[in-house]
């Protein structure tokens, strides 16, 4: 699978023009705040419905305008073609793919896999815990839409659940208790699975370009560890209703759980340096990657926006052997970062990015 082209129309400072990537590699060269990684953020909405960098649709708009239009070309494994088509009109979002809507995202999602590589991914070691949460429920849902509606189903009854302690509306809690019990306990198994799997590729990966024997692992701490059935949360709950009403919140369920990085000083945050933390970022999607192809055997897009300059010449090249099985890769680069063309294959595209602008490199 790979992009043939792409089109914007009003999307942030990228020009209006059809702007042809039917490479493996596609190379966006230019200073800070020319378009390399708006257009990584284009192929992104395309391919998942939202951006990777702001959850507002009306963000991605260009100065001064409220919609927005999106147009992608691809070829799938089969090499046949198709019309992928996102507009944002009137603060809605509407994707028809090759000139058939698709109402419910979860169909875009398993459409084309697409993983990011960007500065911000250093919260997954150094961020908050929703960080870790969001990063391994996007992993666990590329590959198994059961996780994806369970996790829906999920986030919708806790939301009414909440609602329902606001309002005091007590005698609807033991329904909503009895949901979230099946929901929250498929979700907890799965993300069991799910670590113990990751937890496999990551640390090696990490020693690997690090040339280091620190270990550093993965551990899962369920909010619900002490159960093992739907019975017992449901039990649990029960238990700590009172202390729910005094907070006016559901205060246990999978949305607390934690996903710690650890090496044997404790939590990694904590003892690594911010090369190293940067560093273990980088691993973070690199084994996301090989988790998802060991779980589907497909290979990925891959999106890899400015990631490369903070790495040495031997780290680099470690981490670029991990990332050497895609369908199609961006690579976003500043123009002192002259390396990018040894990275280049003989049919590589390079564009110079100017204003939202995107002209062949020459040379």
């Amino acid at each position: 699978m790979r992009f043939t082209s792409i089109r914007a129309n009003q999307f942030r400072n990228l020009e209006a023009k059809e702007i042809p990537v039917d490479r493996k590699q596609v190379f966006l060269v230019g200073p800070n705040g020319q378009g390399k990684t708006n257009l990584l953020e284009a192929i992104y909405t395309l391919c998942y419905g939202s951006s990777f960098r702001t959850p507002f649709m009306k963000e991605l708009a260009s100065h001064g305008e409220k919609n927005f239009k999106l147009t992608g070309m691809y070829s799938d494994e089969g090499l046949l073609t198709h019309c992928l088509e996102l507009e944002y009109k009137d603060s809605k979002r509407t994707v028809l793919l090759d000139g058939r809507e698709i109402k419910d995202r979860k169909e875009l999602i398993y459409n084309i896999p697409c993983i990011v590589f960007s500065h911000d991914d250093i919260s997954f070691v150094r961020g908050e815990p929703e960080e870790r949460r969001r990063f391994f429920d996007q992993t666990m849902s590329m590959y198994n839409p059961l996780f994806f509606d369970d996790m829906r189903h999920y986030r919708s009854v806790l939301k009414q659940r909440n609602q329902a302690i606001k309002e005091e509306r007590y005698s609807l809690l033991e329904i909503y208790d009895m949901q979230l019990a099946k929901y929250g306990l498929a979700i907890q198994q799965e993300r069991t699975r799910a670590v113990f799997e990751f937890d496999q590729i990551f640390p090696g990966m990490y020693s690997e370009v690090s040339q280091t024997d620190r270990e550093i692992h993965i551990q899962y701490n369920p909010s619900w560890s002490r159960c093992a059935t739907e019975e017992e949360i449901f039990e649990h709950l029960a238990n700590n209703r009172q202390r729910d009403l005094n907070l006016s919140t559901t205060t246990s369920g999978i949305h607390r759980d934690r996903f710690n990085v650890i090496d044997q000083n404790g939590l990694f945050s904590q003892s690594g340096s911010t090369g190293q933390l940067r560093l273990a970022s980088l691993i973070f999607r690199a084994a996301q990657m090989a988790f998802f192809q060991k779980k589907t055997n497909r290979q990925p897009l891959l999106l890899v926006d400015d990631v490369l300059l903070e790495l040495d010449f031997k780290k680099r090249e470690m981490f670029l052997h991990l990332m050497e099985s895609y369908c199609q890769v961006f690579f976003t680069f500043l123009p002192e970062e002259h390396y990018f063309s040894s990275l280049a294959g003989d049919d590589a595209l390079v564009y110079d990015v100017k204003n939202g602008r995107f002209s062949l490199h020459e040379g």
